[in-house]
């Protein structure tokens, strides 16, 4: 019998857990067949989270748990659910129930009667209830970063997806510190077949991404899959060299011919200032790398589990 994993990364979720089980329980009696487990990583949550997943797993002996040291972030919680699922079909989906259950019979069914396909995804076909400003910087980044990488990342893309075996053999082999999911399955390839949905609110509990951490996030995506703006300081640097050199031939040229000074102590001010914004801003870049590097070099592990149903320890 094919096993089917879900997993579910979960921070502070007490108050969705219960909704999202009772959806799955539901999905899961209508795809007869098929043997469930539901794997929830408890991203270091101050709130009931782990205590409720416990509960669960008394309930129900498909449920499954891991629970982190700390707060490690979504990507670590993906990494360490995909690491423990044990299925042949492996679905990753919130538990805030943006993401519809309902899907998952569509995904299944995909994945099972077209060989060819090898992921199923799917993406928003609208923002409705984000902020206009969020909505367009979010329509920003796909634009670019798409320009930019290697890695094709739709547009509206959500982490809720339902992958083969080879696929999520394929997503761990990139054992990579900085991770970057929506990236890594748009870079390792696969044929991807996408599934539109409309915007859906929250079931319960509140988003634990403000903006800034969505801009933070969107910059470590650029960072993990392009070196453009390494590109884009070398040709600043090169820009301003090839600039100063013409301004200094034909300053000197016109004092020799004219006899005219050198003038303008404001407009000097504001060139060094303007030169040395450039400069920091280059720097800025080098050091994002760098650090990447640094933290990548170090080998640390990607996630700490404190407690689990399963023997697991850390990677």
């Amino acid at each position: 019998m094919d096993i089917v994993s879900l997993v579910v990364p979960c921070y502070n979720e007490e108050k969705a857990l219960p909704f999202f089980y009772k959806e799955i329980y539901k999905i899961a009696a209508q795809m007869q067949g098929f043997q469930f487990e539901m794997i929830f990583v408890d991203d270091g949550s101050k709130d009931r989270t782990l205590e409720i997943c416990k509960e669960l797993k008394l309930l129900d002996e498909r449920v499954h748990y891991l629970s982190f040291s700390r707060n490690f972030g979504k990507e670590a919680a993906l990494y360490a659910g995909l690491k423990a699922a044990t299925g042949n079909y492996i679905a990753v989906m919130d538990a805030d129930l943006q993401d519809p259950p309902e899907l998952l019979k569509d995904m299944l069914s995909i994945l099972q009667n077209e060989e060819q396909i090898d992921c199923v995804a799917t993406r928003r076909t609208t923002r409705r209830g984000e902020p206009p400003i969020r909505s367009f910087f979010a329509k920003s980044f796909y634009k670019l970063i798409n320009k930019i990488s290697k890695a094709e990342i739709m547009d509206g893309a959500r982490d809720f997806r339902m992958m083969t075996r080879q696929v999520v053999d394929a997503v761990l082999s990139m054992g990579e510190y900085n991770r970057f999911s929506k990236g890594i399955f748009g870079w390792i390839g696969f044929r991807t077949k996408w599934l539109d949905y409309v915007n859906v609110e929250r079931v319960a509990g509140e988003t634990k991404w403000s903006f800034w951490k969505l801009f933070l996030y969107a910059i470590d995506g650029i960072i993990a899959f392009s070196t453009m703006p390494l590109v884009i300081a070398s040709l600043s640097g090169i820009l301003f060299c090839i600039t100063a050199i013409l301004m200094a031939v034909y300053f000197a040229v016109k004092t020799v011919l004219y006899g005219d000074p050198v003038a303008g102590f404001p407009t000097l001010i504001c060139l060094i200032l303007l030169i040395g914004g450039i400069q920091l801003f280059c720097i800025g870049i080098l050091g994002q790398y760098l650090s990447k590097t640094y933290l990548e070099a170090k080998k640390r592990p990607i996630y700490i589990v404190k407690e689990t149903d399963r023997m697991e320890g850390q990677n």
